[in-house]
């Protein structure tokens, strides 16, 4: 019998998954995926970019070759029918380029292919268990998955840059800005820091 993954909720607990809050703990991942740039790409986009992994596995080679930094594409979201931007910053074009020169595809390959079949992508539940193994071997309690990655992207934005609720429930296309606080588990206790400020 495998030992249970420390990351992965008892039966019956919830199964809302975190956000990785610790920007040593996203370095540290990214070190790990180092070798596979398949897999770091993957990462790289979703913390940079906070879109849905089961809109960025629909993605293909074409859609991102020859892209630049600061050039976007349009995603259309398949959970609610908008259509939202992947931007292509410098750490997304670094990944984009070690992903690239790591093979050969042609354009109507699936960027996170599945090993499994002859041009399938990745499932959720296998990034799922991607994410669990990359937290757990980061050193990170708690329960992470796939949307981990669209959380994590929410609060670095919010905690470490500092952006405010209204732009990110926008980015999000979150109905008020109140969701998208829940939604990134920040806790009351920031709202009442402001408190402390003398005016």
């Amino acid at each position: 019998m495998s030992p249970r993954n420390v990351n992965h909720p008892p039966k019956g607990s919830s199964i809302t998954v975190e956000p990785i809050r610790s920007l040593e703990a996203i370095s540290a991942i990214k070190d790990m995926l180092h070798d596979k740039p398949r897999d770091l790409l993957l990462f790289v986009i979703a913390t940079n970019n906070g879109i849905r992994c089961g809109d960025l596995l629909r993605l293909k080679v074409g859609d991102l070759r020859g892209k630049n930094v600061d050039d976007t594409i349009a995603v259309k979201e398949s959970k609610t029918g908008k259509t939202n931007v992947l931007a292509v910053n410098d750490s997304v074009h670094s990944a984009l380029t070690r992903f690239l020169a790591s093979g050969s595809f042609c354009d109507d390959a699936y960027l996170f292919r599945s090993q499994k079949g002859d041009n399938k992508p990745l499932t959720i539940q296998s990034v799922n268990r991607m994410v669990k193994t990359w937290c757990r071997e980061a050193g990170l309690d708690g329960n992470y998955g796939a949307h981990t990655l669209r959380k994590t992207f929410g609060y670095v934005q919010r905690v470490h840059f500092g952006v405010g609720f209204e732009v990110l429930c926008k980015r999000f296309n979150h109905a008020s800005p109140a969701v998208t606080m829940r939604y990134l588990g920040i806790s009351d206790t920031e709202v009442v820091s402001i408190l402390k400020n003398s005016i």
